[in-house]
């Protein structure tokens, strides 16, 4: 969308504010308003300009000595928010560093824009599509408590399996998924179709385009939405606004959305699962007459992933909770092998008609995630795969998760917690930092800002330790 048709989007919805939208390290958004009229006074000078802001409160950024920054509106991402009451215009910023004028170092989109400028400039592409399908929960409601005294959560669902024998309303109508049993469920098993078809309803209102949506796996009101691939950049702003609709589309009808990997003890974690192809001169550069139809260069491009998986798991997989959904026989992708159609295996080529739809799916993300460092990250590690032409070795073709124990003994795995995943991002991250995409200060600081989350867990007492330990 162009500067001009923003205008017009403002005059023809009668705008009284524009909602200015940016991303923070942990991946959620953040926002400051203004006054229509502030930005359409001249907004070719404002796009232009962008808008001063504070970023010493920002996690993970600069501190106070150094926390003047600029938001730059990026026009393509306009759209009227459908949820506040004053028509308000919505747009996604690049966080600009007013010293140089570029974007900031820890500003997650401006890392992403500078995978994409790598790409180009590698030679190797021009385009990388990326597709994910991050899967949430829909609750009833939750309640958790973290005193000195008190560590507990709860969480309430009436399409739980442990709700069978409540009442409501003096009754029950025995109609709710089991465990891992709500995949693909027909009403009344499944409860949430209209939920969710308000939810896409609003996703294609404001630009992203849905294919397919239903129930996940689990108990409890697990779900997916997917929609189409874009451009890294574009794919992750998407990423960011479908989660903004569907937390907000639950809130209104009375529930809770959350996009934690493993809410649930004893049941499949939320994944997100992230397509990928790079694209060369309108030609998929991932099609080819090898294995399942891949080129060789996207064998290495599995391969770079493979090989940095484990320093990858610290941005494609940052929360502690992360590696309670990690854990085999969950349809959790631990091991580190590659297979056309077996969901076991932490690279999955999907069965597809065309070439120009050929691509590779990297499994182990969850939707904590921040999309932008997400799927930055695996684009650099995949490229450093090609670039120096790392194979991923022979395809996986056994269920993995039931392997002899001599033959899962020399199969790698994902990191087993957040902990390991920041060690090996330490001793891994030269693959990151080239051409500036991410900055070895970014590194740093980022472990450092997350092994905040390792401490504090760390020195919590869990309810599990009173069970197996409070009596000896």
């Amino acid at each position: 969308m162009s500067i001009k048709n923003v205008m017009k989007l403002i005059e023809e919805n009668e705008v009284r504010f524009i909602d200015l939208r940016f991303t923070d390290t942990k991946g959620k958004q953040l926002h400051v308003t203004i006054p229509a009229h502030v930005a359409t006074d001249d907004l070719e000078e404002w796009f232009e300009n962008g808008q001063a802001f504070d970023g010493s409160s920002v996690g993970g950024w600069k501190g106070i000595q150094a926390s003047d920054m600029q938001l730059r509106p990026d026009p393509s991402t306009a759209f009227i928010d459908p949820f506040f009451d004053d028509s308000t215009l919505v747009i996604i910023c690049d966080v600009i560093d007013p010293t140089d004028g570029q974007g900031y170092d820890r500003d997650p989109r401006s890392i992403a824009r500078r995978a994409e400028a790598y790409l180009k400039t590698s030679g190797i592409g021009d385009t990388a599509y990326f597709g994910p399908e991050p899967e949430f929960f829909v609750f009833d409601g939750v309640s958790y408590e973290t005193t000195m005294q008190k560590m507990a959560f709860e969480v309430t669902s009436e399409t739980g399996a442990w709700s069978s024998g409540k009442s409501y309303d003096g009754q029950n109508t025995g109609h709710r998924p089991a465990i891992k049993g709500n995949y693909f469920s027909l009403p009344p098993v499944d409860a949430g179709q209209d939920l969710r078809s308000t939810m896409v309803n609003l996703m294609e209102e404001i630009g992203i385009p849905v294919e397919v949506y239903h129930g996940e796996v689990a108990t409890g009101g697990q779900m997916e939405i997917g929609t189409r691939f874009s451009t890294l950049v574009r794919r992750a702003d998407q990423t960011q606004d479908m989660k903004y609709i569907i937390q907000n589309v639950a809130h209104n009808f009375g529930k809770t959305a959350t996009f934690m990997p493993k809410p649930l003890m004893g049941d499949n974690g939320s994944g997100m699962h992230v397509h990928q192809s790079i694209w060369k001169d309108g030609q998929n550069l991932f099609a080819g007459d090898g294995y399942a139809g891949l080129s060789e260069m996207a064998l290495y491009y599995i391969g770079g992933i493979i090989k940095h998986a484990k320093a990858l798991n610290a941005i494609t997989n940052p929360s502690t909770n992360s590696y309670k959904r990690l854990v085999p026989h969950f349809e959790a992708p631990v091991k580190l092998a590659y297979s056309a159609k077996n969901r076991s295996a932490s690279i999955r080529i999907p069965f597809v008609n065309s070439s120009k739809a050929r691509r590779i799916e990297a499994r182990f993300p969850d939707p904590t995630a921040n999309p932008y460092l997400c799927f930055a990250a695996l684009l650099m590690a995949g490229l450093d795969g090609i670039q120096n032409k790392i194979h991923p070795g022979e395809p996986a073709s056994k269920n993995l998760y039931d392997l002899p124990p001599e033959e899962d003994a020399q199969v790698p795995t994902v990191c087993a917690s957040l902990e390991e995943a920041l060690e090996a991002l330490r001793a891994d991250h030269e693959f990151l930092t080239r051409g500036g995409v991410f900055s070895k200060e970014w590194v740093e600081s980022y472990i450092a800002f997350k092994e905040e989350d390792v401490r504090r867990l760390r020195m919590a007492p869990h309810p599990l330790e009173f069970e197996m330990y409070y009596s000896l």
